[in-house]
């Protein structure tokens, strides 16, 4: 008798969907939730549902491009080694040795 198993491949790979990788994914879906909320905000407030939906659409396309924008050009981590190359100083400051020496008698 013989078995065949399916060997998964995919181990250690970033998750994609439709070309989104990683994060992405989330990301597009926060912003379709946020979407939602601003129909809705703007059907209770009383909008012409033609206009909202024009608006809706409008924001959609403008989520949808983005992100895939963002995936294509950043990757799996570039956004938020972009987003922490932010927080590297320029340059750092020691006036005394102080520091050194205390790290020395660890």
């Amino acid at each position: 008798m013989n078995s065949v198993y399916k060997i998964n491949k995919g181990i250690n790979k970033p998750i994609e969907f439709k070309g989104l990788k990683a994060q992405y994914i989330g990301y597009l879906g926060a912003g379709i939730v946020l979407l939602l909320v601003v129909f809705a905000v703007l059907y209770i407030a009383g909008v012409n549902m033609f206009v909202c939906l024009g608006i809706i659409a409008l924001l959609g396309t403008l989520l949808f491009i983005g992100i895939y924008k963002l995936s294509d050009s950043y990757g799996q981590h570039g956004l938020l080694k972009r987003l922490a190359r932010r927080n590297i100083p320029d340059s750092l400051v020691g006036n005394t040795r102080t520091l050194f020496i205390q790290l020395k008698k660890m």
